[in-house]
């Protein structure tokens, strides 16, 4: 009786109070749980992203920091803008071109590799190849910018871990014709001279980082290259002629300012500039400088019209040499009386353009020399421009040798700019390499008056009919110009030898719009001039004939010199006597 009551209490109903007290255990249990699963998922997940990490910065950055370092050696030479002439012509432009590489940890057998490469490439170093394939390095450049041949050569080697990129190549289609005006660029396309150094970043399409800089519109320049043609084969046929050392040339809008054309012998060609010697890698026309003789006298004279220490009509004595202190100044073709102003002009008469000068004096002198663009440096788009020498102190001495273009050096590009002034009106524009926009005339600084150029305009006329620049003429183009000759300084003084000979003039001279100058380095005299190699016999006759080929592509119209209106247009009246 007692056990079965006691299985009746085993089985009696539970209270509500246990129950209640059990859902909430398991509840508790359950919600237990759940924090513990969402803690180790943590846990988990966290451990995943540090060994991620870990692999991310052990392998992969690694990885990636030696592609950058790959990328860097390997990226091909960067992109370059073109450069045009004036008139849309190529001057320098990019070829896409293949290059050799070698991946050293690839290579088997160095020593036969770089036999067999050096037998398709035979100017290249044989144990210089070897030291490269050698090298344990990831990534090498064995030859830059193989022709379609050599690459061909090298494909059929097989060599296993060399192999082939393309890349970009700076060329120049005209060879040496606009080379000193150009320049070149290096190995990566970096320029290095010229126009390609001055505008580098301009002309720089892509930069190392391989960031876009510009749009890559080609740079215009104001050269025109049939101009640039005639002017230097008429330089290099009067350096032939004459067994010059050199030569110099510049074709000069008087208007605008633009170099036409600008010619530097010797030349070299900026596709091989690195078998280019020092000599002719020198721009004679921009860096050179150089005592322009008597081209300067038409300086001198304009100064003395334009201050009024003398007039057209006046003139000085020239009856016997000038002596200051120890120097004695004499006329290579004396006339030994008075001479007007338009026959010391045309004559070149030493005697009078020194005692013009100092009529006008040291100080007026330098300031006129100065607006002109004499005295500092030519503000020239090139790097390679020369800084002109001057008297330092500047006594009177100095200004009768300046007076007639001794003393004082300057490039034949502040020389051309000078005299453009002279011949437009009396305004100074900066010459520029960069063409300017059509239709736009720069605004320049005046530097002397109106009427002082127009009566420097008759005398460089005069100076062709009648003085000594008659060589220079050239039919139908009514030239005008000056004659220059000066003796080379050396060590021991001036060498009477040596001679820089030039012809500075422009056309036509009724309305002057080009300014043309040739100089020719130490030309030696000929039965044709009769062992004279002054500048009428030498450079006088490059002038004429350079004008008469460019006359007609720059659009010049022929003029009747002997009409009425061209003679009174050009008259000047020739005072002889006393």
């Amino acid at each position: 009786m007692s056990v079965f009551r006691r299985k009746a209490r085993a089985i009696a109903p539970v209270s509500e109070t246990t129950l209640q007290w059990a859902e909430e255990t398991e509840e508790q249990l359950e919600t237990g749980r759940n924090r513990l699963v969402v803690v180790g998922a943590v846990f988990a997940l966290a451990f995943t992203l540090v060994g991620v990490r870990l692999v991310d910065l052990a392998v992969w950055q690694g990885s990636a920091g030696n592609q950058i370092s790959l990328d860097a050696e390997q990226r091909p030479s960067a992109n370059r803008a073109d450069i045009v002439d004036r008139n849309g012509v190529v001057l320098a432009t990019n070829l896409t071109t293949a290059s050799l590489f070698a991946e050293p940890r690839r290579i088997l057998d160095a020593g036969d590799a770089a036999d067999k490469i050096v037998t398709a490439l035979p100017e290249l170093d044989r144990q210089e190849i070897e030291k490269k394939l050698t090298s344990g390095r990831a990534f090498i450049w064995l030859k830059r910018h193989l022709t379609p041949k050599q690459q061909n050569d090298v494909n059929a080697l097989g060599v296993p871990g060399v192999g082939f990129r393309d890349d970009r190549k700076r060329v120049y289609p005209h060879g040496n014709l606009v080379a000193h005006v150009l320049g070149y660029t290096g190995i990566d396309n970096e320029g290095l001279a010229g126009i390609e150094k001055q505008y580098d970043d301009q002309l720089a399409t892509v930069n190392r980082r391989s960031v876009s800089v510009t749009t890559g519109d080609p740079l215009r320049l104001s050269i025109d290259v049939r101009v640039q043609f005639a002017l230097q084969q008429e330089l290099s046929n009067a350096v032939d002629e004459f067994k010059a050392l050199g030569a110099a040339g510049i074709v000069l809008d008087a208007v605008t300012g633009e170099v036409i054309a600008m010619v530097s012998l010797p030349d070299f060609d900026p596709n091989q500039a690195r078998t280019a010697s020092p000599n002719a890698m020198f721009n004679r026309a921009a860096l050179g400088v150089y005592e322009m003789g008597s081209t300067f006298k038409a300086f001198t004279t304009a100064m003395a019209l334009d201050v009024g220490t003398v007039k057209i009509g006046g003139g000085y004595d020239a009856t016997k040499p000038l002596r200051v202190a120890r120097f004695t100044i004499r006329d290579d073709h004396p006339k030994k009386r008075w001479l007007s102003v338009p026959e010391i002009f045309i004559y070149s008469s030493n005697i009078g353009a020194a005692k013009m000068a100092v009529d006008v004096g040291a100080d007026r002198q330098r300031e006129f020399l100065g607006r002109l663009g004499l005295l500092q440096r030519a503000s020239l788009e090139l790097p390679e421009v020369g800084t002109p020498l001057s008297p330092s102190p500047w006594r009177e001495v100095n200004t009768m040798t300046v007076g007639f273009g001794h003393g004082i050096a300057v490039s034949p590009v502040q020389l051309t700019g000078a005299m453009a002034a002279l011949m437009n009106g009396g305004v100074r524009i900066d010459p520029t390499l960069m063409a300017r926009p059509p239709m736009v005339t720069p605004v320049g600084t005046r530097v002397m008056k109106a009427r002082t150029s127009s009566i420097m305009k008759r005398l460089m006329r005069l100076n062709v009919e009648s003085g000594t620049g008659t060589k220079a003429s050239a039919t139908g183009y009514l030239v005008g110009g000056k004659t220059g000759t000066a003796e080379k300084a050396g060590a021991g003084g001036y060498r009477r030898k040596a001679l820089l000979s030039s012809f500075i003039g422009a056309f036509p001279m009724n309305d002057p719009r080009y300014v043309v100058l040739a100089v020719i380095d130490e030309p030696k005299g000929n039965k044709k001039t009769f062992g004279y190699a002054s500048g009428g016999w030498t450079a006088a006759p490059v002038f004429g004939r350079v004008v008469s080929r460019i006359g007609p592509l720059m659009g010049v119209t022929p003029v009747d010199e002997e009409s009425k209106s061209v003679r009174n247009a050009m008259f000047i009246r020739v005072k002889a006597g006393g």
